[in-house]
């Protein structure tokens, strides 16, 4: 079993280089089996999920070359299957996207359900009803979820919740379909507007994504012989930005885009940080204790759930008393147990959680429960007094490339070690 042994506490300084968006990449790589052709990718973030979801497209007969650890050239001109392995599928919840994009290239998938964190109910329903809609058949059985259909048609599709997945899911089918599809209460995250821009890129007609409203115009095909770069990860980013007051430190953010960044951006000015937006980089730097504030999770443009745990980690030392409203995943504060045993004071009740602020924490054997818990324990044992010994990595290494190695650059005390 590995483990990261951290000693703290330590003011994280320095410069760090953001990687690729791990949800953009999750769902451009199924994208390419859109295309009849050939296309690069680069800034891919080198993590586990990525790999995987590699090794799947080759089992569907994508032939893919690494240029290097960031940048494929795949061909998916000759798939031999509509099958994906189970097992693999089933490792994460991202794997879903590969219906939209085979239905709409082959008619038919059979993938195992999909995987991931556990936070909760996750329902693919609105997957489903967009899916049928379009004209396929689905059906749910035990661990598999097989769709198929003789002809997509453009269609009204109203979403009945804001849904990433389900937005990304049924623009994907909806790219070789037959007229105009129409979806609406759409999702607006960053990743929706890059994976649309990848499919514009290569002969896609998408229009509107970003906003409420997105039109498909039908197109016979994608032509490929293109390269595209996936956006830089506005929650990796947004991770060392609450790492940097969290540590009481001073950081330089690279490669992100400081737009995405703005409900962050707003929260930790709000609570007496310091931010200087460059465009391109974001500096963040602590001063004085943060002051007490109250969050709560929203679709884009609100305050992302993916930062949730890592702003907890802030708010459990901060001045006063906090409250976090999760309005997205109902088991987001399993991580908040974690924290306790640091010397925290958080007490959940329901889909909120009071954090009473400490004057410190202090380090301890705990246990990442799902990808961003993870980074938020990391987050956690920088900056508190003592070892924490942070167990589960393979949550971690699902979103976050070297993420030790970025922690280490910025002054970190912190190691991977086999048990």
């Amino acid at each position: 079993m590995e483990k990261l042994v951290i000693t703290g506490p330590t003011p994280l300084k320095g410069v760090v280089e953001i990687s690729g968006a791990k949800n953009s990449a999750l769902a451009i790589l199924p994208a390419t089996l859109l295309i009849n052709g050939i296309c690069t990718i680069n800034n891919l973030p080198n993590i586990s999920d990525v790999q995987i979801l590699c090794k799947i497209l080759e089992e569907i007969g994508a032939k893919i070359t690494w240029n290097n650890k960031n940048e494929i050239t795949i061909d998916t001109r000759n798939l031999t299957t509509t099958q994906a392995p189970l097992d693999l599928t089933s490792k994460f919840r991202a794997s879903y996207y590969l219906i939209g994009a085979m239905l709409g290239r082959k008619g038919e998938i059979e993938v195992g359900m999909p995987g991931g964190c556990n936070l909760g109910a996750r329902p693919i329903d609105q997957h489903i009803k967009g899916f049928e809609l379009l004209g396929a058949k689905v059906n749910v059985g035990k661990g598999t979820i097989h769709a198929k259909a003789k002809e997509l048609v453009g269609t009204s599709i109203y979403m009945d919740i804001v849904s990433v997945g389900a937005t990304i899911n049924i623009m994907l089918a909806s790219i070789l379909a037959k007229g105009t599809t129409i979806i609406e209460n759409v999702a607006k995250e960053p990743h929706v507007v890059d994976v649309a821009n990848f499919l514009n890129t290569m002969g896609a007609d998408i229009r509107g994504a970003g906003t409420d409203i997105i039109k498909i115009n039908g197109v016979e095909q994608l032509h490929g012989n293109a390269t595209y770069s996936v956006v830089p990860d506005q929650i990796e980013a947004g991770t060392f930005m609450l790492a940097a007051i969290a540590s009481k430190g001073d950081l330089l953010i690279k490669n992100c885009i400081t737009k995405h960044l703005d409900p962050l951006t707003a929260k930790i000015v709000e609570m007496g940080g310091n931010v200087e937006d460059n465009g391109d980089s974001i500096r963040v730097w602590y001063s004085k204790r943060p002051s007490k504030a109250n969050i709560k999770t929203l679709p884009y443009p609100g305050f992302p759930t993916d930062l949730q745990s890592q702003m907890g980690v802030v708010l459990a030392t901060a001045n006063g008393t906090s409250i976090i409203n999760e309005s997205i995943w109902e088991s987001r504060f399993q991580y908040t147990a974690e924290l306790n045993k640091m010397g925290a004071n958080i007490n959940v009740q329901g889909k909120s959680a009071i954090f009473e602020g400490v004057d410190e924490l202090f380090g301890a054997p705990v246990y990442s429960t799902d990808l961003r818990a993870g980074a938020a324990l990391i987050v956690a044992g920088v900056s508190a007094t003592g070892v924490t010994e942070v167990y589960n990595l393979q949550h971690i290494d699902r979103g976050y490339e070297n993420i030790e190695e970025k922690f280490r650059k910025i002054g970190a005390n912190i190691k991977r070690v086999n048990e």
